[in-house]
Parts: C-alpha cells; sequence; structure tokens
C-alpha cells in the first residue's frame, strides 16, 4: 500500500496555481492579491482635527490656565466634509470637528473639554504645544508607497484600506474551479421519500461545503447512478471547465464500481487507484481526465463511505488547494493529552475523530465515537482529527498524541 505522505504528494502534483482575475474589491473578502498595491493617494489627504475642539494658533494660548483663562472670538465653523479652504487670523479661533479640514494658519487644535465650549467667543482652560491634536496629511500613508504586498488575503481591515484609497478593482488569485459528482444507485436527493435500500446524497453537500470553505469555487452536480455510459457522460460534460473533479464513491472492489469502471486502466487519462495504508480512506484514485476538447483536467476519486470522503479531502485535497492559491494550506495542529485508550490497525495511519478541551495541564483530546466510517453523527460532533501513526497498534491513555484542529 501507498503510504499517506507518498500519496500526498502524487495528489499535491496534481494542483497548479490558477490564473488572476481582476474583481471588485468590494467582494475581494478572503481572496489573496497576485500584484502589489501602491496607494494612489495620501492619508490623511488633508491636515485634518483628531478632535473636536477648537483650531487655533498654538501661541495665542500659551498662557492659558484653569486661573488664566484665554478668550478668543469663533471666527467659523468648520464640520467633517466642509470643503472650502478657510484661514485662521492670529487672535482668533475655528470651531472644528474631528475629520475636518484644519485651516490655513492653524498649527493645534485644542479639545472641547478644556474650554467652555461657546459659539461666539471661547473660553479656553488650557494651552496645548503646536501640532498637537492634528492628523498631518500622509501620516498614515503617502501618495506612490506599497499599501498592500502581493500575497496578502484581503480580510476587512484591507477591504476597508483599500475603500479609503479609493480603489475599487484588485487583482486577485481566481478561485479555482471543483466540481463535486457523487455516484451511487442507492442515492436520493433530501427531501425525497425513500423507497427501502436507499440512502440520502451526504457526500455531495458536504464536499461541496468543504472545498467552498478551503476558497475554491465549488459546484454540487447531481449524483449519477453506478452506469458506465451516465458516469462519463457527466465527466464530459464538466470536464472543459473545471479546474478539479472530485468524485465519490465507485473506487472499491465491489461489482459495480463505476469511477474504476471509466477511469481505469483503458479509460480517457491518467488515473491510478491505489490502497493507501490509513484508516478510514483506504482506496483512492487521482490523475486527469482527458474530455472530447482534448482539455486534461485533475481529477480525484475518493472513497463513499462519508467519514472517509471527509477525512480523505482533509488530508489529500484541502492543502495543496489552498497552497495553489495562497492561502496557508496547513490547518492548525496541537500536540494534546489522549484521555482515552486507543487501538489502531498495524500499518496504517488512522485519523480517529475527536473533541479537544484545555485543562490546567495544557490541551487533553478524547476520541468520540467507533472508527468505522460510516458513523456520520459523531464526525458532525467532532473538532479536530486525531493522528495516529502507522506504527502504533495501541496508544494508552495519557499519550500525547498530534490533532489536527478542524
Amino acid at each position: 500500500m501507498r503510504s499517506v505522505s507518498d500519496h500526498q504528494d502524487v495528489v499535491a502534483a496534481l494542483f497548479s496555481a490558477p490564473e488572476p482575475e481582476r474583481i471588485s474589491a468590494a467582494d475581494a473578502l478572503g481572496r489573496v492579491t497576485t500584484t502589489e498595491i501602491v496607494a494612489p493617494i495620501g492619508l490623511p489627504g488633508f491636515d485634518n482635527s483628531a478632535m473636536d475642539g477648537y483650531a487655533i494658533r498654538a501661541a495665542d494660548i500659551a498662557s492659558a490656565g484653569e486661573d488664566s483663562p484665554v478668550r478668543l472670538p469663533v471666527a467659523q465653523d468648520i464640520p467633517a466634509g466642509r470643503t472650502d479652504h478657510l484661514t485662521l487670523a492670529p487672535g482668533t479661533a475655528h470651531r472644528i470637528m474631528t475629520g475636518a479640514p484644519l485651516p490655513d494658519g492653524a498649527d493645534a487644535v485644542i479639545p472641547v473639554e478644556r474650554t467652555d465650549a461657546a459659539v461666539d467667543v471661547v473660553t479656553i482652560l488650557g494651552s496645548v504645544p503646536a501640532g498637537r491634536h492634528i492628523r498631518s496629511a500622509g501620516s498614515d500613508i503617502e501618495p506612490d508607497q506599497p499599501a498592500i504586498p502581493a500575497g496578502t488575503r484581503l480580510g476587512a481591515p484591507q477591504i476597508g484600506f483599500l475603500a479609503a484609497l479609493g480603489i475599487t478593482e484588485v487583482d486577485v488569485t481566481r478561485r479555482p474551479r471543483v466540481v463535486v459528482l457523487s455516484t451511487g444507485s442507492e442515492l436520493v436527493t433530501p427531501g425525497t421519500p425513500l423507497e427501502f435500500g436507499q440512502i440520502y446524497e451526504s457526500n455531495g453537500p458536504m464536499l461541496t461545503a468543504a472545498a467552498t470553505e478551503a476558497g475554491a469555487d465549488a459546484t454540487h452536480l447531481h449524483y449519477v447512478t453506478d452506469d458506465v455510459d451516465a458516469f462519463r457522460a457527466r465527466l464530459d460534460e464538466i470536464s472543459d471547465d473545471a479546474d478539479l473533479i472530485i468524485t465519490s464513491g465507485g473506487v472499491s472492489a465491489g461489482a459495480f464500481e463505476v469511477v474504476k469502471d471509466v477511469l481505469g486502466d483503458a479509460g480517457p487519462g491518467d488515473v491510478q487507484f491505489v490502497k493507501v495504508a490509513m484508516q478510514p480512506g483506504m482506496p483512492q484514485g487521482c490523475g486527469h481526465y482527458i474530455g472530447p476538447s482534448g482539455r486534461r483536467v485533475p481529477i480525484i476519486t475518493l472513497p463513499g463511505n462519508p467519514v472517509s470522503s471527509l477525512v480523505s479531502f482533509e488530508v489529500f485535497i484541502r492543502p495543496p488547494l489552498r497552497a495553489a492559491i495562497g492561502l496557508p494550506p496547513r490547518r492548525p495542529r496541537v500536540t494534546a493529552r489522549l484521555d482515552a485508550d486507543v487501538r489502531s490497525p498495524a500499518g496504517k495511519r488512522q485519523f480517529l475523530r475527536g473533541v479537544l478541551r484545555e485543562t490546567d495541564d495544557g490541551p487533553a483530546v478524547d476520541p468520540i465515537g467507533p472508527p468505522a466510517s460510516h458513523h456520520l453523527r459523531y464526525l458532525s460532533r467532532a473538532d479536530s482529527l486525531i493522528d495516529i501513526d502507522a506504527d502504533a497498534e495501541s496508544v494508552p491513555a495519557g499519550s500525547l498524541v498530534e490533532v489536527i484542529t478542524l
């Protein structure tokens, strides 16, 4: 059997960085910049007040104090948004609001709390040095300075920064177009009455959500039955647009393994089907599918049991998918104390569902549910995967184990 790390390398080689695209900055949350963004303007764009108060000349109020107030006539009101240019005459004050442009001649702002807040003649009860409470033009960033480096994942602060700079479009890595396709004649769309022997399809919605959460533009196609012609027609239909096709089911050793039947040795592409030394998720496949146009599209075939399918996505697909678009590939890992005895199959790397908790002695992890790969209930309650080495057949409670946080 192929080791987990070897199969990770094979899957990772299928991925390449998508080409960049230019999109609205307002829609760029979570996207990764492909070029350095340079400030087209300075911030602030003009000297402005950092306080509600009065624009003054510092020399005019140098002697002001509680016992020796200085009174100045208020010549202007300057609210934020006033656009005409004003000049402060010596021996006068302008009432000014936070963010409003400083008048020429003013070199400080006295906060309203240190005055009587009058609107005609203001009484000033303290002094300030020149430059106090002023936001100087360009003090945040000057025009033509680098603003956001290439390779930055845009979050709320960066979106706000772009808006403040007046930037409406940005060049970012395009989200990979991932198409998820489940197979199985037993599958029924949720909401449809079940007949005996049928189950609701869960892998398609689950893997589509996982790919979307990882950063892809993921589409869930309706499942196909265990029919070779129907499955191949579906693949042909999507092969010209997808950057990656993910299938689930049809890769084991049964009599109706439609994915292996279509993509096997004589199939259109170079898909390899292997057994990987892991639990859950031993049957795996990956390679390229060649559609009618001759385009080679990466395809990864996952096992059909739900837990196997999602664990396989986490272990093999999520890291290179995120790396290709410039996102941190690995989920955080912690070392935690195992709070129950664990047995593991010889020679297989096991990924157990777990629940992490903090204790006075550091992180601890509780295995949750049996190891069988159909227990979605326990997968839905897990917040981590306990990574048990292939050489370990039993791990006693109290041991330190590596845990992948979900």
